[in-house]
């Protein structure tokens, strides 16, 4: 049987990148799935190409009455959601001192508020529908930190909290909440902050030095692991989940490898 057979889903951030590899891989494992974002014809290309599984809604994750619609929506084409991924999200890269606080605000709208969000507007109909799983995209910068990150790191910090209190407050109407945290996002997020010559696709295994086969793999690949673990925290596979943290990150919060130590490998 299919993982997702009988899922209603709503994926924010779908019309590309980790959204969009998500919503086609829930589709493929039985979900109907509703690309949510403000692509709108990104957004309904990736529709039209899944099928009878999947609609196109426009949403502005900042925007109550725009998460009031996108719901309602969902519930009368497919059914009350019992899926939500809230992966849409903004990368800002420049140093603390120099950073505009408009930009800090911006991204604390889309990553953090449009969460805060999503959950509060799909908690009823998920009650309704008799539970359900959110699946909240942090990132390994949301475990550790990197310089030239103050506007984006505290978003994806922020919202592993939001996710406990929201496990905790949610789970009592049936509703698991987790949090993904991936070192790569996808590469539209990235272009903005990759230089000319190079395909931001490329980018994505250069942190995978602790399992060096990955850095073989296709990017696209590696956005699929990305997906792949949100399909298990979607699915009933995870009953037991939740409130809790998923790296994605091929090692990277794991630790530092020291070239010097016992265990150390140049091969």
């Amino acid at each position: 049987m299919p993982r997702l057979e009988g899922k209603v889903a709503i994926v924010t951030g779908a019309a590309r990148g980790t959204g969009e590899q998500t919503a086609r891989l829930f589709a493929e494992e039985g979900a109907r799935v509703v690309i949510a974002d403000i692509l709108e014809e990104e957004g309904r290309g990736t529709a039209e190409e899944i099928g009878d599984a999947a609609t196109f809604e426009r949403l502005d994750v900042t925007d109550v009455e725009s998460w009031r619609h996108v719901v309602a929506r969902t519930s009368e084409a497919f059914g009350p959601p019992t899926v939500l991924v809230n992966n849409a999200g903004l990368l800002h890269m420049k140093a603390l001192v120099d950073i505009d606080p408009a930009d800090v605000e911006r991204l604390w709208r889309v990553n953090q508020f449009g969460p805060f969000l999503g959950m509060q507007a799909v908690a009823p109909a998920m009650k309704s529908a008799g539970g359900g799983s959110i699946v909240n995209v942090s990132s390994v910068d949301g475990l550790s930190a990197k310089n030239g990150l103050g506007a984006y790191v505290p978003t994806k910090w922020a919202l592993r909290g939001l996710t406990r209190v929201a496990a905790l407050e949610l789970g009592q109407m049936g509703i698991r909440v987790n949090v993904v945290c991936p070192e790569a996002g996808g590469p539209g997020m990235r272009r903005e902050f990759t230089p000319e010559s190079i395909d931001p696709m490329d980018t994505l295994s250069f942190t995978h030095d602790a399992i060096p086969h990955n850095q073989m793999r296709p990017g696209l690949e590696i956005i699929r692991d990305i997906a792949r673990m949100i399909l298990f925290l979607a699915s009933d596979e995870s009953l037991s989940c939740t409130g809790a943290d998923y790296p994605v990150d091929a090692g990277w919060t794991a630790g530092r490898r020291l070239k010097f130590n016992p265990g150390y490998s140049a091969e």
